[in-house]
This record gives structure tokens, sequence and C-alpha cells, in this order.
């Protein structure tokens, strides 16, 4: 198992954090879009303080690392990797108590290509300490405003998480799931899970909107974020957001391996 130092070091060597392919151009567009109350920034937090450019960059500074100086525009951003091995210790304990409680859980990524791996490995570990691992409205479309147009994707789950994917399937070979930042799925899986009669999920594990829709809603969330997702970030600030791990989120998915065996060894959930 990786100690802290060595994780450290590893985190670095394949950018996980220090300086990460997350271009400071990409993290301000997302702090500006989101200073303007834009829903693709926002990704189901409503948020209730003023946040704007600038308290937005000092926010991401003290959570994420990311450089203060707002002159310094361009460039490649920088997770500090003390900020994400804090995150990984904080994320770990809160899965030690679901697992301690067998907590029913729900899991979800927007990000499948990269992070489904990591997520897969939690959920087949709290399912093994006698958690629930909920799969509610498999199967059900979605309708998600993107930049391309409206687009229906459809809800899935691969191994106990939860994703969205084209309808008419996908290609032999690719990995399963789209890209996506939208708060809809969660909100719809949330939705069929209450229409069913329960159980809710008293954890729910992410990134992008099945964070933020999950927590706006008052549903306890931890998750991953890059330094171009200001809105979980706003949401742990807020009170909204449990536990937010800053890390980059689109590296190759082996490089998540790791982090997966850290954080079931910290909970106490290794197999």
């Amino acid at each position: 198992m990786p100690t802290p130092a060595r994780l450290r070091a590893y985190l670095l060597a394949v950018r996980l954090a220090g300086v990460v392919a997350t271009s400071r151009e990409d993290s301000l567009r997302s702090y500006r879009l989101f200073a303007a109350r834009d829903p693709r920034a926002l990704i189901g937090i409503d948020p209730e303080g003023a946040w704007g450019q600038r308290e937005l960059l000092a926010l991401m500074a003290r959570r994420c690392g990311v450089p203060a100086d707002p002159r310094y525009t361009s460039g490649p951003d920088v997770i500090d990797p003390a900020r994400t091995l804090a995150a990984l210790d904080a994320f770990a304990g809160r899965l030690r108590e679901a697992a301690r409680r067998r907590a029913p859980v729900l899991l979800g990524t927007g990000h499948p290509q990269r992070l489904l791996g990591f997520y897969a490995g939690l959920a087949g570990a709290l399912s093994a300490a006698g958690c629930e691992v909920l799969t509610p409205a498999q199967g059900r479309c979605v309708d998600i405003l993107t930049r391309f147009g409206l687009r229906t994707l459809r809800l899935d789950y691969v191994r106990g998480v939860a994703l969205v994917r084209e309808p008419e399937g996908e290609r032999p070979g690719c990995e399963p799931g789209v890209h996506s930042h939208s708060p809809l799925p969660v909100r719809v899986a949330l939705e069929a899970a209450a229409e069913a009669g329960g159980p809710l999920p008293e954890l729910v594990v992410g990134d992008h909107g099945w964070v933020c829709g999950a927590g706006q809603l008052g549903f306890e969330t931890i998750g991953l974020a890059d330094t171009d997702d200001p809105a979980l970030f706003v949401g742990e600030a807020e009170g909204r957001v449990a536990v937010v791990v800053p890390v980059d989120d689109a590296v190759r998915s082996s490089y998540y391996l790791p982090l997966t065996r850290y954080v079931l060894n910290r909970a106490c959930l290794s197999q």
C-alpha cells in the first residue's frame, strides 16, 4: 500500500497533482462562467455567497493550491499535492463511516472514460462491507442540454457506478459512457429511488453534477474535482459538499488505481 510520502511522489510523477494538464485559461474561464451564474459552471449548485472571479480565485488557491496571482493567466495550472493527500484522508474517513453504518450509497461519474475504475473499486469494497450500492432509474432517458444542443442520454450502471451513455449503445471495445457535467442524471436517480420507496443514499460519491446535484438537495456527498471545477469547492465552502479532493480528473484511467488502494486502506476497506 502506498504511504503518504510515496503517494505524494506518485501524484507529482503522473501529474495528478503538481503542475497538471488543465490549463490556466480553462480554469479562469470556468471561474468567469461561475461568477456569471452560468449553469454550465454551476452544475447543480445554487451558491448563497457573492462569488465573483476574485473570490473564486482566492477559494481555489486555498482549496487546490492554484496560483493566487490574477496576473497568471496562461500556461498549466497547479494542484498542491499536500491538499490532495489531506482531502483523500478526509474522503476515506467518510467512506469508513458509511461502511461502519452499512449505509446505502450511490456512486456516479461524469468522467467514465477516466474515473470509472476508481469509483468501481470503491463500490466493490463498500458492497463487500455490507453497504447497499444503489442503482435507481437504470435505463431511464435523460435530456441534457450541451454545447451541441439537446442530447438524449441513457442512465446506466457499470460495476455499481452510474454514468450516462448514448441510447443506441457504443462501439464494441470502447469504454462506456460519455463525459457530462449535468446534475440531471443524479436528480433523476434520486427521484426514482424516492418514488420506489427507497432506500435513499446516505452517501453520494462522484464528481461534477453527481456531487453538486446531490449536495444541493441535502445529501452527504464526496468527490473529486479539477482546477476548472469551482462548483464543487464552492459547495464544500458553503457546507453542501462534505469533501472535495483536488486532482486532475482527465489523466489515464490506470493512473487512479493507487488512489483507490490508498483510500481503501485508509478507510479500512482493503480487499
